[in-house]
């Protein structure tokens, strides 16, 4: 692994907490995440499921976590199953763990080959009542692939179709919004990444280079610090790209003049960060250019405000939704005249805001959490209003990573430039 090894009290703990959470006779079973081919005999590079992670460490592929916490067999309770390695699988592929090293970074004592996985089940089975499945239940979730979860699940339905079944996901979403101390310091560790490569952006960016050059600093700078490498691909969208909002192409031009709108985030052991800033190529904002930006902020800055328990993503939403609209008229994009006349189903703001204010972050970018549901300490989510003019060539988003304290939100992103004035003076003094 890149990352610095984890306690495995982290692991253990998140463990514990599943466990409890389970009815009584239950058994709990979780997959990896599937190789997928990219052609030939070629893999995508492989990405553990992150449910697998939070309760096990472990980013190796084929891997299987066995929870059973009242078993009449103590030795069953907690069984990780991992590959076997052998010296063809080794001389192709590399090192494969050994049960030792499991141990050591789970903190499951009780380690076995995939091979004895299905007698171990069958054992099991007989005695639990109750079969705790995971699958993936994001609301925007779509993949028309049945991929291992989904496999698994029904194959067992079919082998043991008199058990009681039930979904593992609300569990896990209870416990995976609120981060643990060791979870928001691997969180900031991803975030200072991301601030080292946005720092490097600053010095070296100028008219005439090329979306993909700056996307290139970011990720070796990543790569250098011990980051896996992005938590999602960048959006690095220069002029007009700006405005769309999942732009990924990365291969035009940065011209003198324009503002370049970068989405990017490091992932460090899994944990992932999302920042939005934008600047102009040229070092210094237009008149028009500033003052838009200085929109977005100032609705930032009051929406981090309202990121306080008891709140939720809807609610905040709507708030920003009000906030912008009020910019917008200042900045003459329409009148009050016509906002009271707007239809309610398509209000004028939304042709230059377009998209929701926050998600929640964490293990996944966009992490477990629902909008409707009400904001705890812990919790860690974006805020990033955005403003976004395609007939001016104008896309703006700033975005914070945010932690939820009883004493207020803390920005874990505060260390990276956000102030226009402080941006133009960095830039400049790079640039000389």
């Amino acid at each position: 692994m890149r990352y610095d090894p984890i306690n495995p009290a982290l692991f253990k703990e998140n463990r514990e907490r599943y466990a409890s959470s389970l009815l009584p006779g239950s058994l709990a079973i979780f997959n990896s995440n599937d190789q997928f081919p990219r052609s030939n005999d070629q893999p995508f590079p492989f990405r553990q499921n992150s449910d697998l992670f939070y309760l096990t460490g472990i980013t190796q592929e084929k891997t299987i976590l066995l929870l059973y916490p009242d078993c009449p067999n103590p030795n069953l309770r907690e069984v990780l199953f991992i590959l076997k390695g052998d010296e063809l699988l080794e001389t192709w592929e590399g090192h494969k763990l050994t049960r030792i090293e499991a141990t050591g970074i789970s903190g499951i004592k009780k380690v076995m080959f995939l091979d004895d996985f299905d007698v171990i089940l069958t054992e099991v089975m007989v005695y639990a009542e109750n079969v705790y499945l995971n699958s993936t239940e994001y609301i925007k979730y779509f993949n028309p692939v049945p991929y291992r979860d989904l496999r698994f699940i029904s194959d067992l339905k079919e082998k043991y179709p008199n058990h009681t079944y039930k979904r593992s996901a609300p569990v896990m979403h209870k416990l995976r919004t609120i981060k643990s101390e060791e979870e928001i310091a691997l969180i900031r560790k991803a975030i200072d990444i991301t601030n080292k490569a946005f720092q490097r952006v600053l010095k070296s960016l100028k008219p005439g280079k090329f979306e993909f050059e700056v996307q290139a600093d970011i990720e070796h700078e990543f790569t250098i610090n011990r980051a896996e490498g992005s938590a999602y691909y960048p959006i690095i969208a220069s002029g007009k790209n700006a405005c769309a909002l999942h732009y990924v192409s990365n291969d035009q031009l940065c011209n003198d003049g324009d503002l370049l709108l970068m989405d990017f985030g490091a992932e460090y052991a899994c944990y992932a960060a999302d920042i939005t800033r934008t600047i102009p190529v040229n070092g210094h904002f237009s008149p028009r250019q500033r003052a838009c930006y200085d929109t977005v902020y100032r609705v930032l800055q009051k929406a981090t405000t309202l990121m306080v328990p008891g709140n939720t993503i809807d609610k905040l939403n709507q708030e920003v939704n009000k906030m912008m609209e009020q910019e917008m008229i200042s900045l003459n994009l329409f009148t009050r005249e016509q906002v009271s006349a707007q239809s309610p189903d398509k209000p004028l703001y939304s042709k230059y805001f377009m998209h929701g204010t926050s998600h929640f972050l964490g293990l996944d970018v966009h992490d477990l959490g629902s909008k409707y549901e009400p904001f705890k300490p812990g919790m860690v989510l974006t805020c990033e209003p955005g403003l976004y003019i395609a007939e001016e060539k104008i896309g703006i988003r700033i975005e914070n990573n945010i932690l939820v304290t009883e004493n207020g939100p803390v920005n874990l992103s505060a260390e990276i430039p956000v102030d226009p004035d402080e941006i133009e003076k960095m830039m400049n003094a790079y640039l000389e």
